[in-house]
This record gives structure tokens, sequence and C-alpha cells, in this order.
């Protein structure tokens, strides 16, 4: 957290919290509504990069699951459209970085009944990037190291073979998991709202 935003913090601790104007979509992007009292609110991808790196900097979770931007004194509780992050490549490598550019190493990872993958690293649980999926995939592998065909991967929710997520010397443990519970099974909460009597702006 920037050191700006810690003091701001301390100079004004009751500022109340803000809901339902910053979303994360499934590539990583941040959204900002620009239109308030719709019953469809638009949003609108924020480009500029000085403004997506600080709230890069500045986004967390806190104990009841919902993450937020820490926007000066203010808590900005973010919408997703799926999970806290979204995993992606670093160039050609097999490595990973969240979508606010930190260093993950993969702990686990599942395929989820839409096809995508979820990886749990240090920072949280995440989707990968839509763009950087077949790279992954093709990394998937039966635990004694041997390439997976499609039966196993297909087979992955049946009980078949064991399988991996091959990255460089390491193996990750493959499981498969329903959308719909991959909040809870997280423990993350997807569109944060405001707690009866709870000040907002």
């Amino acid at each position: 957290m920037d050191e700006i935003v810690k003091r701001a913090m301390q100079k004004w601790p009751n500022v109340p919290n803000v809901f339902g104007w910053l979303k994360l979509d499934r590539r990583g992007n941040w959204l900002v509504k620009t239109r308030a009292g719709s019953t469809a609110p638009a949003f609108e991808r924020i480009s500029n990069a000085a403004v997506i790196d600080f709230i890069g900097r500045n986004y967390q979770g806190d104990e009841r699951g919902r993450w937020f931007f820490q926007n000066g004194p203010q808590r900005v509780f973010v919408t997703l459209d799926y999970t806290p992050f979204v995993y992606r490549l670093r160039g050609n490598t097999v490595s990973i970085e969240t979508h606010t550019g930190a260093t993950a190493e993969a702990r686990a990872a599942w395929i989820d009944n839409a096809g995508m993958l979820v990886l749990e690293t240090e920072h949280g649980p995440g989707v990968v990037l839509d763009r950087d999926l077949a790279a992954l995939l093709e990394r998937i592998e039966v635990m004694d190291g041997k390439p997976a065909d499609d039966a196993a991967i297909e087979g992955l929710a049946g009980g078949g073979p064991r399988l991996a997520l091959a990255f460089g010397k390491r193996r990750v443990p493959l499981g498969s998991i329903v959308v719909v519970e991959v909040p809870k099974r997280f423990g993350f909460n997807p569109d944060p709202r405001p707690a009866a009597g709870e000040p907002e702006c």
C-alpha cells in the first residue's frame, strides 16, 4: 500500500465506503461506473496507466472476503466478474503474474465447467487470462510426468487419472470445479454490498 494512502487513512479514519462503482472483468481490466441511478449502469474501462498502477498497488481483500481499492482514506469495494485476480504469463516464460503485475507462484489449479483455468497462488484465487489459456493447458500432465491426452482431461471431473499443471520442474495438482462454487471454495464475495445501516458514498 502506498505511503500517501496510509497517511490519508490515519488523517481521515471514518470516510464512508463506496460500493458498486468499480469492477474487475475476466481479462483483468478495471471498469468504473459512468452512469448512476439507472437499473442498468454503464461501465467504462480505465485506460490511464498511472491510475491502473495506483489501483493495483492498493488493491486487497478484507476479513469478509470483499476485495477493495484503498483510495486514500476511502475503501472502494470491487465487483468481480469472476475472481479477485486474473493471472497471465510473464512474457514467453512459464512464470505467471497477477493482473496488478505482481509475480505469483501457483499452488493448485482447477479447470472449471466452462473450460477456464483457475489458479490459487500466494495472492489469492484467479482465473487465467483467456489469451494464455491454451499455452497453460498444453502443460497438463499425468502425475507421472507424461502429457495428458484429451480423454484424461475430460475425465478429470469423473475420477480419471490424477493430473498436474507443469510450471518448469514444479508440478501443481489439477482438479475440477464448477463456476458457481468458486466464490465459496475460495471464500470471497464477488458482489460486495453495504451492511444494513452502513454508511456509503
